[in-house]
C-alpha cells in the first residue's frame, strides 16, 4: 500500500479544533507496553518489536481506544524506519493522520509530535517535498506549547535538516543542524543524538561539496562523534548498542575502520549480556 494522503496542499484545519475526549472504555497502559518495547529493542530482538505493535495496535481498536491505536501506530512508524518496512511505515502514517483529523490533536503537543513522527517516515520513505507543510505545522505547535529548551525541538530540528538535505536545501539544513546540536546540548544524556547529527553534518557536506573538498570537515565532524561515542552510555545501553550499530557504517565508509569494527564489537557485547 502505497502513500496516499494528498499532501502538497496541506491544510491545517483539517486537523486542529477543539480536541476530543479521552476515550471512555478500558484502554491500553500505554507507558507499561512502552516499558515491554524498548526491553525488546534493548535486546535485539527487532522482529518481535513490530509483532508486538501490531498485536496492541489491534487490541486498541478493538478496545475502542483510539488514544491507545494511536500511540501504537506512531510507535509502528518509528519501527517501520529501524526495519525498512516502506509499505507498512507509509500504511501507518495514514491510519496515524486519519486519527488525528478525526479527533482534532493536531494543536496539541501530544498531535504534532506524532505528525513529527509521520513526517519523518514520510521523508525515510521517499516522500520529503510533501513531508515538509507537516514539519513546519508541528514547529508552530511546538513554538506555542513548549519551553524553547525541550528536548523536542532536537529531534524536529535533526529531521527538519535531514529533509532539506534530501530536497539539496543544505544551507537550510546546518541551519537546522546548528538547532539541533544546541537543543540537544541542553539535554541529559543528550551525547549519543549529537553523535548522530555529527555524522549526518558529514554526510550533507559530502553531498554539497564532493567527498574530496569537505575532508577535512567530514574528519573534524567525525573525530568529534567519535569521541562522543566512546564514552560507556550504561543508563542507556540497548540503545546505545542500536546506535553504535548504525554510526559504524558511516565510520566505516570514510576509513575509519578502527572505529567502526570497535562499535561493532561494543554492540555485539551489549546484545549478548542482555
Amino acid at each position: 500500500m502505497d502513500y496516499q494522503e494528498a499532501v502538497c496542499c496541506f491544510d491545517a484545519s483539517a486537523y486542529i479544533g477543539v480536541p476530543d475526549a479521552e476515550p471512555t472504555a478500558e484502554g491500553l497502559n500505554v507507558p507499561r507496553l512502552i516499558a515491554q518495547l524498548d526491553s525488546l529493542y534493548n535486546t535485539g530482538r527487532e522482529d518481535e518489536a513490530g509483532e508486538f505493535l501490531l498485536r496492541h495496535r489491534q487490541r486498541a481498536r478493538e478496545l475502542g481506544d483510539w488514544r491507545g491505536e494511536l500511540s501504537m501506530l506512531s510507535e509502528l512508524m518509528g519501527h517501520c524506519r529501524r526495519s525498512g518496512d516502506r509499505q507498512l511505515g507509509l500504511r501507518a502514517v495514514n491510519e496515524g493522520l486519519a486519527i488525528i483529523r478525526q479527533h482534532h490533536l493536531g494543536s496539541t503537543v501530544s498531535g504534532a509530535t506524532v505528525l513529527l513522527n509521520a513526517a519523518t517516515t514520510m521523508k525515510c520513505f521517499g516522500h520529503a517535498a510533501e513531508s515538509v507543510p507537516y514539519f513546519e505545522h508541528v514547529a508552530r505547535v511546538y513554538a506555542d506549547n513548549l519551553d524553547p529548551r525541550d528536548y523536542r525541538f532536537a529531534g524536529l530540528y535533526n529531521n527538519m535538516a535531514l529533509t532539506c538535505v534530501s530536497l539539496k536545501r543544505y544551507d537550510e539544513a546546518f541551519v537546522y543542524y546548528d538547532k539541533a546540536i544546541n537543543a540537544m546540548s541542553q539535554v541529559h544524556a543528550g551525547e549519543l543524538e549529537i553523535a548522530i547529527t555529527y555524522l549526518n553534518m558529514a554526510n550533507a557536506y559530502e553531498l554539497r561539496d564532493g567527498l574530496e573538498a569537505s575532508e577535512g570537515k567530514i574528519n573534524e565532524l567525525l573525530d568529534k562523534a567519535s569521541e562522543l561515542l566512546s564514552d560507556d552510555h550504561g543508563a542507556q545501553e540497548g540503545y546505545y548498542a542500536f546506535v553504535l550499530e548504525k554510526c559504524a557504517p558511516t565510520f566505516s565508509y570514510y576509513g575509519y575502520f578502527a572505529d567502526a569494527e570497535d562499535m561493532d564489537r561494543k554492540a555485539k557485547m551489549i546484545y549478548e549480556r542482555s
